[in-house]
Parts: structure tokens; C-alpha cells; sequence
């Protein structure tokens, strides 16, 4: 029998609507259900009854009624006979792992939740992690379909809500490594550009309307080695966590990241495509965030095969250690 579920919004859940949280989440559940549900109060956030509209917060407590669970069901899900391969699979990307959390190095190609036309997700992978009579891991953040690195899952409610507010109150470090088309200007800077959605994108507020519908948006970034003016490798620290926020605030520079078709880095003339990686050059290397119960974790991803591949033909060190703490 399917009972009540307690879900966390998560970092990068921050702002978005109540329904379209619950799309992303339930997609089989209807708008007329949901509109249903929240008018009986039968959906509570943080324990108050609750409207289509209204905005989320990182490490609220979403309360998610039976039927709602139920509409799931038309989802895509792992079957039992792919658990035992799943488990396989992801066991290969774990980086590290205790009775609170698990970090994982996400290889780049694999979302982390589902969608249309996916085959697999991640989340739906955790059900291999999940230890006898334990539920299955939770995520408490994510990273692009085409982002290589860190990702962290929490084994139970409680270290998923303390972690969830680590990342919501900024307390986390975040690095990541990224090949961009041309070199910044600068060797290293601050990022400070709004964003705001603008179809299936992301784009820098220009226009006051589009300011007003903006959220802060911080990036620090380093330029860690050049390559003839050509490429460079690039450490970022994302003080913010907004969707796309790296790619945007590189383009934005004039030196999109490489392979990101998405904004302005598909490919450069300028460059060997053929013999360097293909794919989004862009690595979440680094993740320094408090335990859930004491000290601090602090994790590290190598690079996936393709950007191994780029690095070894500029040369670039690919164990360089990044510093921010003078930024």
C-alpha cells in the first residue's frame, strides 16, 4: 500500500513552481489532480497547505498524498530484472561512502533524472546503492545531462535535509573544470549576471522585464593554463546554482565553453575537433560541503575519458590544485 511521502526541494529546485515541481517529479500525475489534491490541502509545504503557484524554496518538505504517488506508475522505471545491472553500473561511479552519503562521479551522457525519450536516469540507477531494508538514496542536487563529476546522494531523509540547506545557505564549494573556445581577458574575475529563462534556455537579463523576472547569478572563475590563445583551462566556483549559470556566464565572456551546443561552443574552427574530445567540456571536479554528522567531505573527480583526451593534447595538468581562497 502506498503511503504519505515527504519529499526536500532541492538546491537547484529553488524557485520554480509548485506544479511544475510536481511535473518533474510525478509527470503522470495531471494539473486537474494536483489542483484536486492541493484544494482538499491533501499537498502541504513545510506543513501549510499550498497553491499551483506558488514559489519553492531549497530544503522545504514537500508532503506528497498516495494518489499522487500512485500516478507514477506510467513513468519510465527500472525493472526488477535491471536492478541487479544497475547495481553494477553505478557501483562503478562511486567516489566515496559512508552510512550518510555517497558521492558519485557522474559520467557525461547520463541525466540525472528522467525524461522524455530517456532510456536511464540516474536517480532511477540508486536503487543499485540502496543497502538491505534501507530505502533508495536521494539526491539533494544535480548536474546537466552533458556535465562530467561530483554528485552527491544522501542515504537517509535526515543527511539529505542537512545537506539540502548546506547547499540552499551557500555553505558548499563547488568546483569545476571547463576547456573554453578563446581565453577570458582577464586571468581570473567575478561573474555577476542575472538570469532568466527564455524558452528551453537560459540567457543574461537585459531588458527590465527580463530583470525583473531574474535571479542573481555569480560565477568566480581562474584561468588555469592557455593554449596559444586558442583554448583554456578553466577552474569556476559557482557562488550561485542556477541552471545553466556556467555555460551562460562563459559565453557571456566571449569564451564559451567547448562542445556545448547549447551556447556558442559547438566548435571552433580554430581548433582540431577531430583530435581533441568531443562533448561539453565542462567537469564538476570538486565538492567540499560540511558532513551531515561531523567534519567535512571533501571529494574529488577525475576527468571522463573525452576531456582526458583534450587535455593531453594541449598539455594542460590534470592535477592542477585550484585555489579560490583569495577570491
Amino acid at each position: 500500500m502506498l503511503k504519505l511521502q515527504a519529499h526536500s526541494v532541492t538546491e537547484d529546485e529553488t524557485g520554480i513552481r509548485l506544479d511544475r515541481w510536481f511535473k518533474r517529479h510525478f509527470p503522470a500525475l495531471s494539473h486537474v489532480k494536483l489542483q484536486k489534491m492541493l484544494r482538499k490541502g491533501e499537498v502541504r509545504v513545510d506543513g501549510k497547505r499550498a497553491r499551483a503557484s506558488d514559489r519553492l524554496i531549497a530544503g522545504q518538505s514537500i508532503r506528497v498524498p498516495p494518489q499522487a504517488a500512485q500516478a507514477t506508475v506510467e513513468a519510465p522505471k527500472i525493472e526488477v530484472k535491471d536492478k541487479a545491472r544497475a547495481a553494477a553500473q553505478i557501483k562503478k561511479f562511486v567516489l566515496y561512502e559512508d552510512d550518510d552519503v555517497i558521492a558519485l562521479n557522474k559520467p557525461p551522457g547520463l541525466a540525472v533524472q528522467g525524461g522524455t525519450g530517456l532510456r536511464e536516469n540516474l536517480d532511477e540507477m540508486l536503487v543499485g546503492l540502496a543497502r538491505p531494508g534501507e530505502k533508495k538514496p536521494k539526491l539533494v542536487h544535480r548536474l546537466d545531462r552533458d556535465t562530467s563529476g561530483v554528485l552527491l546522494v544522501a542515504r537517509t531523509t535526515n543527511a539529505a535535509m542537512k545537506l539540502t540547506a548546506s547547499f540552499r545557505d551557500r555553505k558548499t564549494q563547488k568546483i569545476y573544470w571547463a576547456v573554453t573556445a578563446g581565453v577570458p581577458q582577464l586571468a581570473k574575475g567575478r561573474i555577476d549576471a542575472p538570469l532568466v529563462k527564455q524558452g528551453e534556455i537560459m540567457k543574461i537579463a537585459e531588458t527590465e522585464d527580463e530583470e525583473k523576472e531574474a535571479k542573481s547569478a555569480i560565477t568566480l572563475y581562474q584561468v588555469m593554463e592557455s593554449a596559444k590563445g586558442l583554448a583554456a583551462f578553466v577552474a569556476l566556483w559557482p557562488v550561485t546554482g542556477r541552471t545553466h549559470q556556467l555555460r551562460v556566464h562563459m559565453a557571456y565572456t566571449g569564451t564559451p565553453i567547448l562542445g556545448d551546443r547549447l551556447y556558442g561552443g559547438k566548435e571552433s574552427k580554430a581548433l582540431p575537433m577531430n583530435e581533441i574530445g568531443k562533448g561539453l567540456h565542462l567537469h564538476a571536479r570538486q565538492l567540499i560541503i560540511p558532513h551531515p554528522r561531523r567534519g567535512t567531505i571533501d571529494v574529488v573527480a577525475p576527468l571522463p575519458p573525452e576531456m582526458r583526451k583534450t587535455w593531453n593534447w594541449f598539455g594542460f595538468d590534470p592535477s592542477a590544485d585550484t585555489d579560490f581562497s583569495e577570491a
